[in-house]
């Protein structure tokens, strides 16, 4: 592929709502530019941006992923990213490194929820965006519906530049706008003709739409305008490139990516109209102390790229994909990763076309590339020159949402199942894995089950690894809320010398204390050398649990009285004496267990929320507080018992449909009610027994 000037680059993301066709579009618009010599089918596993064997046997998107083309002596990145929640982690890199993203809808089902997330997403990075109204050709397209609804949404910069001819089986065609022109028929196939009369009329409706948009964008257009003049096709088009990049305007086109109708006009407009790297003006960093760094995008600057995607291969290794903001990155340099203060050294660069790589000497500002063994460098970091170090901003990814525990299912695969849970971490910033303390479990965290699947059988099928998912134990706790006193003795007498160990014991409550023990012994009734084997022997006790299995927490014992034998006393005994004498106290002691109480906060639509505040008191929660945070939406303070909404991602989907998201921490351990006490207790004793 032949090297481009900055000015004749596009980065263009395509997102949107799952199954609206952005993967087909991406296909089609490869295919119409020669890119791919054959058109690629998610439905038939062909796809060159679906090619994980996971999408292909999903049939949907899971990563984004770049292929670029050629096109009226331009190149197009195209970033195809995938529409369902579990995967906004991709959707989130895949924008960073845009310059605009086109929101794919379906002509049928409209605005969903992903449109809207899409449309946010696009606001966090401030890209300028236009709409896709995709498969024109299905039974009860309604292109017009579409576009009230996304006015009605959106507001009035959302202007149609395209207008469809007929909808589903009488599909054929496309009017533009802007050149008062017909395009009927399949890309390679289409032939111009003259606007049909029945939709002259909504067609010069439009038509004002576009030029009252174009005028309003340079103080020159707007005079001419105002004076009564007509604007000439480039100069509408002039003004339109100004207001779109501006995020003033906010274009729809149409068509069938199935079919290859509306997609040549759509890479046509991409050249005419979508804004190049150039129009960002300089890239805007900091440098490592802090201070703020501008730059030209240009060869002859310092390097600064960004890191937007890592993915970790058994066979390949690690690969990195990149954007350059400024200066060139070569093959077989040194680079400087500004975040981790490391070198690190480049092999080969290249250039990414979904799941195959073209070598290339160097990678120009604007571009994209990536490569391959970087030994430090992760996802949204900057590599640059040491000389000159830039931070770029990095990515906003979510928090994960569900937690599950993960086992592997062969006795000896631990070791296995480790090294591949870090690859993958690496792979993927919105999935951690973390060893509960308590409940001995790894957990692993994403943003939804389908995400958590996805995981597990990438273990399978990189890592051969196969794994149990299953919910998290509740880390719950055991103390005390009196006081009690007891004896520990250990006595044992069999021929030769014997086993004798005497203690006795006083626990009290040491709320937020965690754990003291205290030595009042007088006179040597134990003697000092065995106090620590007490200790040791309660402590050990503690570890183990009582009630139900669960750690002891916010306990004083004092060792204040004992006994011992010259000749059979030893630290085992004591250890022994000291573990018999903690449990009798502490089941005297009014023992209870312990939940974790999470704090949580939920951004819902307000028409959700007597559905999530009746969801919340059903969960055992509490609602602290609402406050009203713009565009219809509403923050719910609340807390709940982590017991209750391991699942709450699950749940707040379905409430929402997918519209409210919600952050939670944890807050403090708080007495389990006595009846769910009594059943945790009672499955403790059942699992034991069985155990036996």
């Amino acid at each position: 592929m032949k090297k481009y000037a900055i000015a004749d680059l596009r980065n263009l993301a395509l997102a949107g709502h799952g199954g609206s066709g952005k993967t087909s579009l991406a296909e089609a618009m490869l295919f119409v530019a020669k890119a791919t010599d054959r058109l690629g089918r998610v439905d038939d596993g062909t796809s060159v941006m679906d090619y994980d064997p996971e999408e292909i046997k999903r049939k949907i998107s899971l990563n984004a992923a770049v292929a670029p083309l050629e096109y009226r002596d331009h190149k197009i990145n195209l970033l195809d990213t995938p529409g369902f929640f579990d995967f906004v982690g991709e959707v989130k890199g895949a924008l960073r490194v845009a310059d605009a993203v086109v929101i794919v809808v379906c002509a049928v089902s409209g605005v969903e929820v992903g449109v809207e997330k899409s449309w946010s997403y696009a606001d966090e990075y401030g890209l300028p965006r236009a709409f896709f109204i995709n498969k024109m050709d299905r039974e009860n397209a309604n292109f017009h519906k579409v576009l009230q609804d996304l006015r009605n949404q959106f507001g009035q910069k959302v202007i149609p530049l395209q207008v469809p001819m007929g909808s589903a089986e009488s599909f054929r065609g496309i009017v533009d706008v802007v050149r008062g022109k017909a395009v009927v028929g399949p890309a390679g196939k289409e032939k111009t003709e003259e606007i049909p009369p029945d939709l002259a009329g909504v067609v010069e409706e439009y038509r004002m739409w576009a030029v009252e948009a174009a005028a309003e964008a340079e103080d020159e257009l707007t005079t001419k305008y105002l004076e009564g003049e007509a604007l000439s096709e480039e100069e509408i088009l002039r003004g339109l490139r100004l207001a779109f990049a501006g995020g003033k305007i906010v274009p729809v086109f149409c068509g069938s990516a199935a079919k290859l109708i509306g997609v040549e006009p759509l890479l046509g407009a991409a050249i005419d109209l979508f804004p190049s790297p150039l129009a960002q003006g300089q890239v805007v960093g900091n440098s490592p102390s802090g201070e703020e760094i501008r730059r030209a995008p240009a060869e002859n600057e310092p390097l600064a790229a960004l890191v937007w995607k890592t993915t970790a291969d058994p066979f390949v290794g690690k690969l990195t994909l990149f954007r350059v903001y400024s200066g060139v990155f070569r093959s077989d340099s040194t680079v400087f990763n500004v975040n981790k203060g490391k070198n690190e050294r480049v092999g080969q660069v290249f250039l990414i076309k979904g799941k195959t790589q073209e070598p290339v000497t160097e990678i120009g500002p604007g571009d994209l590339g990536a490569v391959a063994k970087l030994a430090e460098t992760g996802t949204g970091d900057t590599l640059g020159d040491r000389e000159k170090p830039m931070i770029l901003p990095g990515i906003l990814f979510p928090k994960p949402v569900l937690t599950l525990a993960v086992e592997p299912k062969a006795k000896g695969d631990e070791e296995k199942l480790s090294g591949g849970l870090a690859r993958l971490m690496e792979e993927d910033p919105t999935f951690i894995t973390t060893r509960d303390s308590t409940t001995k479990e790894i957990l692993v965290s994403g943003l939804g089950e389908l995400h958590l699947e996805v995981i597990a059988s990438k273990l399978q099928k990189k890592f051969g690894v196969e794994v149990n998912l299953k919910p998290p134990k509740v880390p719950y706790k055991e103390t005390i809320r009196g006081t009690a006193k007891a004896e520990g003795k250990h006595k044992k007498q069999t021929g030769g010398r014997g086993q004798y160990g005497h203690v006795w014991l006083e626990l009290e409550p040491l709320p937020g204390g965690e754990f003291e023990f205290v030595d009042k012994i007088f006179g040597g009734a134990v003697p000092k050398q065995y106090i620590p084997a007490v200790e040791k022997g309660v402590r050990e006790t503690m570890e183990e649990g009582i009630l139900a299995g669960y750690p002891v927490v916010d306990v004083r014992c004092t060792l204040y009285d004992g006994s011992y034998h010259s000749v059979d006393s030893s630290e085992l005994a004591f250890k022994i004496a000291a573990s018999l004498g903690f449990k009798k106290a502490f089941m005297e002691a009014r023992p209870v267990l312990l939940e974790p109480i999470m704090n949580m906060e939920i951004h819902v639509p307000e028409q959700y929320m007597g559905d999530i505040i009746g969801d919340i008191t059903k969960k055992r929660g509490r609602v602290l507080g609402m406050e009203p945070v713009g565009q219809g939406m509403q923050l719910v303070r609340a807390q709940a018992p982590l017991a209750e909404v391991f699942r709450y991602a699950v749940d707040l989907r379905s409430m929402t449909q997918g519209r409210g998201s919600f952050s939670m921490t944890f807050d403090h351990y708080e007495e389990v009610p006595a009846n769910l006490a009594e059943a945790i207790i009672a499955q403790h004793k059942k699992e034991k027994e069985a155990e036996e």
